[in-house]
């Protein structure tokens, strides 16, 4: 190949939803609205957590880190795609393109590996109660969260590195919203095989390794709840865990579905719909299923606000 066909795009253009100008005004404000309501929950969860000495235990140690993955997460991606709705120059330079990707990846990882973190946080906590004090130490949840971040940003140069030595000679128009692995892949004018090997082992460990973590603490912790006589025990144990799972579920199979198919599936509306849900609209989504779900936040939240009123009063 050429030495100009080996040389870098200076940027891309993201395709971005849709060219329909009379469309645009009005994503941009659905668009910013739930990016506000995103940070507007995360941090009052993060904030809430931190005020309430009755929440300083490893269940919400973990839940104030996931609240504050996601405000990262649709962070990543969200301001960038505002002002494309806004801009007749939806281009993204290729050094921001790279940064974006990274940060990207590298939190949805993260993200993974936290709540598996999660998921065994509530195994031994409905499992092993009366071990759980010195099972979940500060340290050990530390250790845990520290190794979720070391784990994803690993991962995430070894994506971007393998995607960005591709050769791209081609159109430089990334049918997507943002710098994602997939679409750049199409882009390429070389043999993306390895990148495709790549794709597939490491998420395929990375989602399945902590699918089956969060798979198997829920097979002992529900076959731990149907033991328990009373109805109400039963009901507690289960409020305790079923947000988590919901927060699971959205998360993974919308994850397993955009990365662990062959490259021939993809379907640019289809994919973009997709990508949505697990960037834009779960990161809003994780502070209501918390907090609506889970009466301690519930109570904490209450109290924070009648705290507040009483101040300002």
């Amino acid at each position: 190949m050429s030495k100009r066909n080996r040389t870098a795009p200076s940027e891309f253009i993201l395709q971005g939803f849709t060219n329909i100008p009379e469309l645009q005004i009005a994503l941009f404000i659905l668009f910013l609205i739930v990016y506000l309501v995103t940070l507007l929950g995360n941090m009052g969860i993060i904030m809430v957590i931190r005020v309430d000495s009755h929440l300083h235990n490893p269940m919400y140690f973990f839940l104030s880190n996931l609240a504050f993955l996601d405000i990262c997460y649709a962070t990543v991606i969200t301001p960038k795609m505002l002002v494309n709705f806004l801009s007749t120059d939806k281009s993204i330079l290729y050094g921001s393109c790279i940064i974006q990707m990274y940060f990207f990846t590298a939190l949805a990882t993260t993200e993974c590996l936290l709540l598996a973190a999660m998921a065994y946080d509530r195994y031994v906590a409905i499992c092993n109660p009366l071990h759980y004090t010195s099972s979940m130490t500060k340290k050990l949840c530390s250790c845990l969260v520290i190794g979720a971040y070391i784990g994803g940003f690993l991962q995430s140069v070894i994506h971007t590195t393998a995607t960005f030595q591709l050769s791209f000679c081609g159109s430089n128009e990334i049918k997507h919203f943002f710098c994602d692995i997939p679409p750049l892949l199409m882009l390429s004018c070389t043999d993306i095989s390895t990148n495709m090997v790549l794709l597939f082992s490491f998420c395929g460990f990375n989602e399945g390794s902590s699918a089956l973590v969060i798979l198997i603490s829920y097979i002992y912790i529900i076959s731990t709840i149907l033991k328990i006589s009373s109805t109400s025990g039963k009901c507690k144990a289960f409020s305790t865990c079923a947000s988590h799972l919901v927060a699971v579920t959205l998360f993974y199979g919308t994850l397993f579905f955009m990365y662990l198919r062959p490259a021939s599936s993809y379907s640019v509306g289809q994919d973009r719909f997709i990508s949505v849900f697990y960037t834009v609209a779960i990161p809003m989504l994780n502070p209501m299923i918390y907090s609506l779900r889970n009466k301690e936040v519930k109570e904490a939240l209450r109290k924070a606000i009648s705290r507040s009123t009483f101040t300002h009063s």
